[in-house]
């Protein structure tokens, strides 16, 4: 039996009240709280770092996942919005190598970082950093305040609507919601430390490449077979942010839960461990790293599986498949399903969709079983394990997030917390006024 505490009850000052709480400054959070404040809400932003941009900014993930099916955008709007502003920003040279481009476009964190901050300030979004939810407070389905703590101590905030946008459904596993994790095993997929190192040369490295006379595949597989390179994928993201910075997606970290402070913080030894061990290896190696300074790691360990919440409805492999569409679409996916290997012997899972295909992402499937007053964005929406290998992605993430933060801005308007009784058509209506695409049938009916 485990050892308990009994915590004295005591008296909790309420910090604020608002319309729409949202809890996690990712793409999901960053897109619900633009969302809704733009469309009138009262919003409070709740994130536990010092910034916002979730993995690409707290973790270096080193470029965006694809906007497109290959043809056209399918993540628009609010995502759309951040992309461009981003790299209009950046380096004029960038600019121009990647002004039509709009998938795997490398992510400046800095800039991104600052860009955020502007946009919150502009919609009127109350952003309070270093802050987490620790506890709610509610009873039959209703989350009547969140209990954060912070550095000036326990306090309280209250909101109509609730967007768990934490990426591990950590809002909805506090009030307790219904949750999948993992595979039938309890399998997760692994994490991963992202690196950027300067001091390159990106046309020595390019040449080295167009000629032939070096293959980075091949030589992490001959470095593997020599004892020489301990990761477990013959593949490296790379994103050059210019000819002597870039971005590195690179090895993996096994055995991690995200959703367990024990396993993050292995995670981030290992992590750090493996990408020094990884970098000294590119500087002896690879052609153009010879000088190769390791500049940053992220400050938490990329996480690419944790909890899915199980929701009024699950986006399944063959909605997938099939290019689903639903009544109550509120989002586009294209992306493929990029399951990572759960033990280093195991093999990855890759499905792809055919160019200018996409399926629907339905409202019901942000919707906790349960719970009336929270929507949940992000990779922990309510899917099988399949499905969110695919929709787990960053674009993905300002989609549904937009969608959640639009729809909490309309039950707030009509004074109501029941977060079933929303007119889709009206939600649906909104969205695609603000950019987004949900299909031709649906857009060309509003």
């Amino acid at each position: 039996m485990a050892l308990t505490l009994k915590i004295p009850e005591r008296d909790i000052p309420v910090y604020t009240e608002v319309d729409v709480v949202v809890a996690g400054g990712g793409p999901s959070g960053v897109a619900a709280a633009l969302a809704a404040a733009r469309n009138g809400a009262s919003v409070l932003l709740i994130e536990q770092r010092g910034y916002l941009g979730g993995m690409a900014t707290v973790s270096q993930v080193p470029a965006f996942c694809p906007y497109t099916d290959q043809i056209k955008p399918v993540i628009r709007g609010i995502g759309l919005e951040i992309l461009l502003d981003m790299k209009s920003k950046m380096d004029e040279r960038f600019q121009e190598a990647w002004k039509d481009r709009l998938d795997w476009v490398p992510i400046d964190a800095e800039i991104l970082k600052r860009l955020l901050d502007e946009k919150m300030m502009e919609a009127g979004v109350k952003v309070l950093y270093h802050t987490f939810v620790g506890q709610v407070l509610g009873q039959d389905g209703i989350i009547e305040a969140a209990v954060i703590n912070n550095k000036t101590g326990t306090q309280a905030v209250k909101g109509k609507i609730y967007i768990d946008a934490t990426s591990d459904a950590d809002l909805t596993y506090l009030a307790g919601g219904q949750f999948a994790k993992g595979g039938d095993d309890g399998e997760l997929q692994p994490g991963t430390m992202c690196f950027v190192l300067n001091n390159l040369d990106r046309n020595k490295f390019l040449s080295s490449v167009e000629t032939h006379s070096h293959d980075l595949k091949h030589a992490i597989n001959k470095a593997k077979s020599e004892g020489r390179l301990r990761v477990a994928r013959d593949w490296a993201g790379i994103s050059w942010l210019n000819d002597h910075t870039a971005g590195f997606n690179f090895g993996h970290v096994f055995g991690i839960d995200g959703s367990n402070t024990d396993d993050l913080t292995r995670g981030a030894i290992e992590g750090r461990a493996l990408v020094e061990h990884i970098t000294g290896w590119l500087r002896e190696a690879i052609p153009g790293f010879e000088n190769a300074f390791l500049t940053l790691t992220g400050e938490q360990i990329g996480i690419r599986e944790t909890r899915r919440i199980i929701g009024d409805y699950i986006v399944t492999a063959d909605d997938f498949l099939a290019c689903r569409s639903f009544p109550d679409d509120i989002a586009r996916n294209a992306y493929f399903i990029d399951i990572h290997m759960a033990k280093p012997t195991s093999g990855m899972t890759m499905v792809r969709l055919s160019p200018g295909e996409s399926h629907g992402i339905p409202y019901r499937a942000l919707l906790p079983a349960g719970i009336q007053n929270v929507i949940v964005a992000g990779r922990a929406i309510s899917t099988d394990r399949a499905a969110q290998g695919s929709t787990r992605v960053m674009p993905n993430c300002f989609a549904m997030g937009e969608a959640s933060g639009t729809a909490a801005a309309i039950l707030a308007e009509t004074g109501t917390r029941e977060t079933r009784s929303i007119d889709i058509t009206e939600l649906q209506r909104r969205l695609i006024h603000q950019g987004a695409w949900l299909g031709e049938q649906i857009n060309e009916r509003h």
